[in-house]
């Protein structure tokens, strides 16, 4: 099983210049941080990566293609971790990929801890 997303992992968007730091919505779950769900997806879970790119976002092209300040806007994290659930979502791990909006592939690229036990 890959390890499951906590607080302070980075996550890297395919379009964006810097990578966004990840805030897990849910409680402590046998971790130093709270855990991921695959919904953590709003502007309180992902922060910007820095500038974007992507040629579909209206502002980029609004920019003649110049990169514009990231606002992700994404759908949520798939597959998630099988037969791992957090309050009754299911939990975020680091093989999940996210889509923004505007085309960008978002990936984990630290998942913020460095094993899972089991109970």
């Amino acid at each position: 099983m890959a390890m499951l997303v906590s607080t302070g992992a980075a996550v890297q968007c395919s379009y964006g210049d810097v990578p966004g730091l990840f805030t897990a919505s849910s409680e402590n779950v046998l971790a130093t941080t709270p855990a991921g769900v695959i919904t953590d997806v709003e502007e309180d879970n992902v922060t910007p990566f820095g500038m974007c790119s992507a040629p579909t976002n209206p502002e980029v092209i609004a920019a003649q293609g110049s990169p514009v300040p990231c606002v992700p806007v994404l759908t949520p994290w798939t597959p998630g971790a099988a037969g791992v659930t957090v309050n009754g979502v299911v939990a975020l791990d680091a093989e999940s990929k996210c889509v923004c909006a505007w085309a960008g592939v978002v990936s984990v690229s630290d998942p913020g801890q460095e094993r899972v036990t089991s109970a």
